[in-house]
Formats: C-alpha cells, sequence, structure tokens
C-alpha cells in the first residue's frame, strides 16, 4: 500500500481519534506536519480503506511505521542498546492490548446474546469498542514490528560473538512473541465472524458474499471450530485463546532475560 493510501481521505477519523496520535498522544496543535491516517490488519486491496481500518497517528509515528531506521552498518553499543529498550517497552505495550483485547472479545458472544433487539444501541456501542480494542492491538503490533526492522538490519559478523548471540536470541524471541500475539488475534477475529459478523468493521455478514460489504474485508474461516451441527464452538475458541496468552506470557518472560542478557553484554562490550 502507497503513502498516499495510507494517508485515507476521512477526516472523521481524527474526529473519532480525538485529533490525538493512538501511538504516543501527540495532539494536531503539537504536530507540525499534520496527524496522519494509518491502515492496520489487512484492508481491502480495492478502493479506500474504510475507516474501520485506519488509525491516527502523528507524522512521527506514521514515518516511524512505514520508514523505520535501517541498522545497516551499526555495531556501537549505545545505539544497538536503544533499539532494544524501545523494542521492548513497545512489546509490554503490545502484550497488555493483547491481553485487553483477547478479554474483550470472549465477552461479545454473551453481550450479544444478552441484548434484546439486534439493531439496538447496545450491539453498536458493543462494535465500536470491538472496533478500537482492534485498532489498537493491531498499531501496538505494527509498532514491534517497525521497532525491529533495525535490529534484522544489523550484521551480527560485524559485532563481537558475545553481543551478537545475545542479540540474536532477543530478536528471535520477540519475534515468536510477535506470532503468538497475532495468533490471539486472529482467534479473537474468528470468534466476531463465528457471530457472523465481520472482524474489521463489525457489520453482519452477507450469506454467500466472499468479502464484507461494508469494508470489503476478507472474512475469518470458522470451519475449523464448528460443531457437528455446524454452529461455532465458542468455548473452544476461548480455551485456545486462554492457551496462546499462557504461552505467550512464558515467551514474554524469557524476553524479559534476553533483554537483560544483551543489556549485560553491550555494557561490557
Amino acid at each position: 500500500m502507497t503513502p498516499g493510501q495510507h494517508g485515507g481521505t476521512d477526516d472523521g477519523v481524527l474526529e473519532r481519534d480525538d485529533h490525538t496520535c493512538r501511538r504516543c498522544g501527540t495532539t494536531a496543535d503539537e504536530d507540525p506536519r499534520g496527524l496522519r491516517r494509518y491502515p492496520v490488519g489487512e484492508p481491502a486491496l480495492d478502493g479506500p480503506v474504510h475507516e474501520s481500518a485506519l488509525v491516527t497517528v502523528c507524522s512521527g509515528c506514521y514515518d516511524a511505521l512505514c520508514e523505520p531506521p535501517s541498522g545497516e552498518g551499526v555495531t556501537d553499543a549505545a545505539t544497538l542498546f536503544d533499539h532494544v529498550k524501545t523494542t521492548t517497552e513497545r512489546e509490554g505495550v503490545t502484550v497488555s492490548a493483547v491481553a485487553a483485547f483477547a478479554s474483550l472479545v470472549t465477552g461479545v458472544p454473551d453481550a450479544i446474546e444478552s441484548a434484546d433487539d439486534p439493531d439496538t444501541d447496545s450491539i453498536g456501542e458493543i462494535g465500536a469498542e470491538y472496533r478500537q480494542a482492534r485498532r489498537e492491538v493491531l498499531l501496538a503490533i505494527d509498532s514491534v514490528d517497525a521497532s525491529l526492522e533495525p535490529l534484522h538490519d544489523v550484521d551480527h559478523d560485524a559485532l563481537e560473538p558475545s553481543v551478537a548471540d545475545a542479540l540474536g536470541e532477543f530478536t528471535g524471541t520477540t519475534t515468536k512473541l510477535q506470532s503468538e500475539l497475532r495468533g490471539i488475534v486472529a482467534l479473537g477475529e474468528t470468534v466476531v465472524a463465528g457471530l457472523d459478523r465481520c472482524p474489521g468493521c463489525f457489520d453482519p455478514l452477507v450469506p454467500g458474499n466472499d468479502r464484507c460489504a461494508v469494508c470489503g474485508l476478507e472474512p475469518r474461516d470458522t470451519s475449523d471450530w464448528e460443531d457437528a451441527d455446524g454452529t461455532v464452538a465458542f468455548e473452544s475458541l476461548y480455551d485456545a485463546i486462554n492457551e496462546t496468552l499462557q504461552t505467550a506470557s512464558n515467551t514474554t518472560e524469557a524476553l524479559t532475560e534476553r533483554t537483560t542478557a544483551v543489556a549485560e553484554q553491550l555494557r561490557d562490550a
């Protein structure tokens, strides 16, 4: 997707987000270059990106997400540690966001079932809360990916072996955690798809359509989670979410150890 498509054209996105960067909190008055609209998830490739997949970011965060600095040629300890520290901090934010998203989405089926009328305002509120949580968790995941890019670019052969080994373990563990967190988000989206709603915009899906009629997103396949009668086994989905959360928790602990090890090696380098 090109930077122009990233920007979008709907000022309603900025209004919805209170003209504030959802990544760092910068307001429109504090950004001389102007706030931008950044797409998250896998928005439809054809046509404009739907507002449910656009999130407000400041120009600095937009640059960091779309064009992260290169790590090629970087060998000094201070710069390497700065990249590691930033990645660790952003991963901490992401872990919390994923846990909150998982908690929210596992309550959606009961919340919808308890609503007397599927067209009531409460359904709209549930959808709005889901869309916001999804946007922000995907933005957080993208932020970690951007922070990791310079570390992936580093030439490990140019580093002291002990530093290269510690850095390699750190990036490997972070990459593993990112995969686990994405898996949790995908399971959460499958919960929504199991309600015959679009996992992007939350609008009801039209039977037989291969894409959402509102936002153009391709629905998630729920067949692996269906009982013999064709109904989605939500409890099985919840169990899978909880199991992956526990796995991610263990990986997070390992990442803390890897961060400490890298810091020690860089300090002694």
